[in-house]
């Protein structure tokens, strides 16, 4: 689950009850200062290009204990708190890039200036495979794509076959799901015909990746058109579980649909699901638009990781939950009339659930 923008661990999984005490004044009038000239640099993060004005601005929310581990969760995120004594909250990431090209960097583990490789998924699907042959081994389930583009879900160098694939919610989450053939039976020999000639077309190209992806592609396209349609029909799912993910009956797009088919996906053997969620680029307005943020997100993810959990899926299944980078404790907009928080590479905080992961 990547969360493209940035999430502010500190009014999340990182709260940092100081920055009430030392709200409105300069880092430099903390005791922070002293490490800051120990380390000699701006710990901080923050980008250049926005002036260094450390005015420390206070937590904009609440926030409370859960759990038998006590774990501290701010109020915007209250249902996933609800999870917490099966998370496993990593407070020390840092990455290499201040900017959006974070996404690429945490998709490939290179900076975006280097030349382009795979992704995670893409790794995985390679290496691993998949257990449904009529389903693809990388989907990817985004209503609108992140910042970086198809990049982040893309294969480079390996065979095209191991991008993502991309699912939008609603009515037809890819298109031409639906068989248009008359029956099986005539789309099977049509298929039939297809691989004959595309088997002799490739007899003396076998190296030619793109061309052994577009058979493939039939291939995957033609088990989906099977199995995809069941697995995207939520309505045989109880009316416990769709209120449990926040779902009227009838609902073909939303968070908790993303997260309910992820559940769907990994239970028939898909190998890499990856939800993108959009908007966290908080610089202002953090107490407008983070609220709306968190509730879009935080029922339909403690949704998943229960659902999971009591369908004996969650010790087999990896939740990974992150952003791009964490948020600064200074307001670079103490001077406008909606305060925010700028991006900091050197804080940054995730979680993982299940998996074995303790």
């Amino acid at each position: 689950i990547f969360l493209c923008g940035g999430v502010s661990h500190l009014e999340s999984f990182d709260v940092k009850p100081e920055l009430n005490k030392y709200a409105g004044k300069s880092i430099t009038e903390t005791p922070y200062a002293k490490v800051l000239e120990t380390e000699g640099k701006n710990i901080i993060g923050g980008n250049p290009g926005h002036g260094n004005r450390k005015v420390i601005m206070p937590l904009q929310t609440g926030y409370q204990p859960y759990g038998q581990c006590g774990l501290e969760v701010g109020d915007w995120f209250k249902h996933i708190g609800t999870c917490a004594d099966d998370l496993a909250v990593v407070r020390s990431l840092w990455t290499i890039h201040n900017d959006h090209g974070a996404q690429l960097t945490w998709q490939t583990g290179r900076h975006p200036r280097e030349l382009e490789h795979p992704t995670l998924g893409g790794w995985v699907s390679y290496g691993l495979g998949t257990e449904n042959q009529n389903l693809p081994s990388f989907v990817v389930i985004a209503p609108e794509l992140p910042y970086a583009g198809g990049q982040v879900f893309g294969s480079d160098f390996l065979p095209v076959s191991h991008q993502g694939t991309r699912i939008v919610p609603g009515p037809e989450p890819i298109s031409d799901m639906n068989r248009r053939s008359p029956s099986a039976a005539v789309q099977r020999t049509e298929l039939d015909m297809v691989g004959y000639f595309n088997s002799q077309h490739l007899n003396g190209r076998e190296d030619d990746s793109n061309l052994t992806a577009r058979i493939k592609s039939f291939e995957t396209a033609a088990g989906m058109q099977m199995e995809a349609p069941e697995a995207f029909d939520i309505t045989k799912e109880s009316d416990a579980t769709l209120k449990m993910y926040g779902l009227e009956r009838g609902a073909t797009s939303g968070f908790g649909w993303q997260c309910l088919v992820a559940r769907r996906m990994a239970e028939r053997g898909v190998r890499f699901i990856q939800i993108f969620h959009r908007g966290w680029d908080t610089h202002s307005n953090l107490t407008g638009d983070l609220p709306h943020q968190a509730k879009d997100v935080d029922q339909g993810c403690a949704a998943l990781i229960k659902d999971l959990k009591q369908r004996g899926l969650l010790d087999s299944t990896l939740i990974v939950w992150m952003g791009e980078f964490g948020r600064t404790p200074d307001n670079p907009a103490e001077m406008r009339d909606k305060p925010g928080r700028d991006h900091n590479t050197k804080a940054m905080t995730m979680f993982f659930a299940g998996g074995g992961v303790k």
